[in-house]
């Protein structure tokens, strides 16, 4: 699974920013076509739903999805050939 932030639907309030308990977003820095300053992705990997969801069969955290305002934020289906990269903290 890996997290996937809409532009077209989001409005910049940065809610998700603040509530993700892993820290995997940060403000955006451009704003988009609309001039909404879009959230971006830091190092998503961290993030347990996104790694764990498939092993444990449900929503693992979710927050950042429950709190956004807009619903802009979902997880999507890797393809089976995507790299991926591991984040091991200590």
């Amino acid at each position: 699974m890996k997290l996937v932030i809409d532009p077209r639907r989001c409005k910049g309030c940065n809610l998700c920013v603040k509530v993700c308990p892993y820290r995997i977003f940060r403000p955006g820095r451009r704003p988009n076509e609309r001039g909404v300053v879009v959230p971006e992705l830091d190092r998503p990997e961290r993030c347990a739903n996104c790694r764990l969801r498939r092993l444990y069969g449900r929503t693992i955290c979710g927050v950042c999805q429950l709190t956004c305002p807009d619903q802009a934020i979902r997880w999507e289906e890797e393809e089976a050939y995507e790299p991926r990269k591991v984040a091991v903290e200590y």
